[in-house]
């Protein structure tokens, strides 16, 4: 990964000419573990003072250190081949750094460090009091360097690793073709075999290993959670599906939620026990079985019959946020329906990355099966079919339309709450936005029937255009990481970070390669660490947002207060 400075007898270089007139590799002695070049802690320091501006949530001191320490280590890569250019190009070999130059580094790094904690920890306290979320611990500012020295050493210690690898290899070819070809077939085979190893065994071995590992969290129930003794429920009297087959999250499903006793003291009127019904992982062995099953089920309980059915893609354990469920069956009188199916053990932050295609399959598979049974019935005699979906779910959800049309033709509205980037249809809505609107609130073919809000409170944008027929409402909070997260982040600045800020984002936060990156990526796994209504969390929000989609009579902001409060309790 670097190059060390050597004396000038050249014993460094990569190649040297025998009498024979051939070229061949040389062996790089020995480095010592904890020696660096000035250069690359140059780089270092620059990208390990920038990974402390400020992104989209505040963080840990732990969450801080590993930031710091990746970029810490990217820069200082960047350093040693910067250095390694720049000797290229002058033909000159490397040398010693004087002492003063160390000094020099030395102070600017101690000067720089403290400024970049102690403007960074201001940043921290500002998002902390945008979000109402608790101050962080003065240990942190002890923690930070700790873990970013930690993961500094080990990753260049890795680097230094791959790089012996490579000039074995390329020793060995050495015997066999000349020197330039042995060095670029060695860092060939060392590039290959890396990629592949991540990709392939080490990728395949941790997704195998974490479904191990969550699939014996899928077999615990959470206290107080029992088996339901109403009809209407899967796991139930009756139920077609067994109850230790729903797994964690289907058991608290269909454990909880408001009773029709609830609600009707919530409503003032006799209501009905509101339908649930869900498959388990366990409790068949495809998503297409789980999606006619769990529709078998919905029926039996007499799912088709309420005023409302509600086709739920869960995240990637099978948890279904209680807000947007819970918040329908109030709103609705308890006169509802609601069918989900898991597909994966793994949460939410690891299925992100490798459970998308299950997803997919998932929402397609339930929806289809819901709609089929659905569309038999007389006109005058269907529920109204609605789809509901949070961060992965939203992307399975939207899994099952082909477009705007299709989600106005098939259902009667639609919540779709923190959409990753990779949604198909929510870039396409965002991509095609009306001129003048911003990434972060955007506004799609005068919202005339997808829009786009943070604050479902509030009169959606563009309140002044007609909003009839099926109404589809995307939650999105400006400080959600999971939905401005991309590997693009890396190298290009994104439209989002042109703009304004959103309401609980800082201005200081800017884009910088490299750095960026891993701080919005670091946010993800925290990302519902935050107080309701920012970050991941929407349980709340859920309340307001079917109101905004399925206008309910009598609906006014002392009913919704009231299922606030219901909801927080």
């Amino acid at each position: 990964m670097d190059q060390l400075t050597v004396p000038e007898d050249r014993t460094r270089t990569d190649t040297d000419r025998p009498q024979h007139g051939r070229r061949t590799v040389r062996r790089r002695p020995l480095r010592r573990p904890f020696r660096y070049t000035l250069p690359g802690l140059a780089g270092a320091l620059v990208l390990l003072c920038a990974s402390l501006t400020p992104s989209l949530l505040p963080r840990t001191g732990l969450t801080q250190g590993l930031i710091s320490g990746l970029s810490a280590a990217f820069g200082y890569a960047v350093g040693v081949v910067a250095a390694a250019a720049w000797r290229a190009v002058v033909d000159r070999d490397a040398r010693p750094a004087r002492r003063r130059s160390w000094l020099v580094l030395g102070g600017v790094a101690l000067v720089a460090f403290v400024a970049a904690t102690a403007y960074g920890r201001y940043w921290q306290a500002r998002i902390r009091e945008l979000m109402d979320a608790p101050a962080d611990s003065a240990f942190s500012v002890v923690v930070v360097p700790l873990v970013a020295g930690a993961v500094f050493v080990v990753l260049v210690a890795l680097a230094r690793a791959v790089r012996r690898v490579y000039t074995g290899i390329a020793l060995l070819l050495d015997r066999w073709i000349g020197a330039r070809a042995a060095r670029a077939l060695g860092w060939a085979v060392v590039v290959v075999g890396s990629a592949l190893l991540l990709s392939g065994v080490v990728a395949d071995q941790l997704v195998a290993a974490a479904d191990r590992v969550f699939s014996v969290r899928n077999d615990r129930t959470d206290e107080g959670v029992v088996a339901p003794t109403a009809a209407e429920r899967s796991g139930g009297p009756g139920s077609l599906i067994g109850w230790g087959s729903l797994g964690r999250e289907g058991r608290t499903f269909v454990g909880t939620g408001p009773s029709a006793d609830d609600i009707a003291a919530f409503t003032g009127a006799p209501a009905p026990q509101p339908v649930r019904a869900y498959a388990g992982l366990d409790s068949a062995p495809t998503a297409e079985l789980r999606a006619g099953l769990a529709v078998d089920d919905l029926v039996r309980a007499g799912g088709l019959d309420r005023a409302v059915l509600a086709v739920v893609t869960t995240t990637g354990s099978g948890w279904v946020d209680p807000g947007a469920v819970d918040s329908l069956e109030y709103l609705a009188g308890g006169d509802t329906a609601a069918v989900a199916i898991q597909y994966s053990y793994l949460p939410s932050f690891v299925s992100y990355v490798v459970d998308s295609d299950r997803a997919r399959e998932s929402g397609r598979e339930l929806f289809d099966a819901v709609y089929d049974r659905w569309s038999r019935l007389p006109l005058d005699d269907r529920p109204r079919l609605v789809v509901v979906g949070e961060s992965l779910g939203s992307f399975g959800a939207e899994t099952a339309f082909s477009g705007e049309h299709d989600l106005r033709n098939r259902t009667a509205g639609a919540v779709l709450a923190g959409p990753p980037q990779f949604n198909t249809l929510f870039r396409e809505f965002v991509d095609d936005r009306d001129a003048g609107s911003p990434e972060i609130a955007p506004e799609y073919r005068d919202g005339r029937t997808v829009r786009f809000t943070d604050d479902p409170t509030q009169d959606v944008a563009p309140a002044s255009e007609p909003w009839d027929g099926t109404r589809v409402l995307y939650l999105v909070h400006a400080s959600d990481p999971v939905v401005w997260w991309t590997p693009e982040l890396v190298y290009a600045r994104p439209t989002w970070l042109e703009e304004h800020r959103g309401d609980d984002v800082v201005d200081a936060v800017r884009w910088i390669p490299f750095v960026t990156f891993w701080q919005v990526t670091a946010d993800m796994p925290f990302a519902t660490n935050v107080p309701d209504g920012h970050g991941h969390v929407y349980t709340s929000q859920y309340v307001d947002a079917w109101a905004q989609v399925l206008q309910p009579p009598g609906w006014d902001a002392e009913r919704a207060q009231r299922m606030h409060d219901l909801l927080a309790a």
